[in-house]
């Protein structure tokens, strides 16, 4: 089951129900099933704690995943900053949707094992955030 929750109240806007209906489809398409994902869409400052207090890292981003997965079922909480996905789209020239997935994409990739510490995960990261924007919304890149 995909949940999305809301830790604050200023986020709108977003074609949720879209990242709802597509995770499941790129969990199975990695040959797993879907267990309990929760997507929480937090400001900056939010995460910015989340961070602190879990990773001990002092910096914002964009994401943060925390993994429950058990063998083949794929379960965990995605902690998403709408801050940096409305200022990553504008840098990248990209809709807001399409960022959103995009992140959205990048945590359930970590939670089905994916890394991006090395330059070569980053670019399989890539790759397969491209391949599942193609495949499931059709985005060309």
């Amino acid at each position: 089951m995909i949940s999305i929750s809301f830790l604050s109240h200023e986020v709108r806007g977003l074609l949720l129900d879209d990242v709802i209906n597509s995770v499941p489809r790129l969990i199975s398409e990695e040959g797993k099933e879907t267990g309990e994902v929760s997507i929480i869409l937090c400001t900056d400052e939010e995460l910015l704690a989340i961070n602190q207090k879990h990773l001990q890292h002092d910096f914002f981003t964009d994401i943060i995943s925390f993994d429950y997965s058990s063998g083949s079922y794929i379960a965990g909480d995605l902690y998403v900053s709408y801050e940096r996905i409305r200022d990553n789209a504008a840098i990248f020239n990209t809709a807001e949707d399409e960022e959103f997935r995009r992140v959205v994409f990048h945590g359930v990739l970590h939670l089905l094992g994916y890394n991006d510490k090395t330059d070569e995960e980053k670019t399989v990261m890539t790759e397969k955030e491209n391949h599942y924007l193609a495949k499931l919304f059709h985005v060309k890149h």
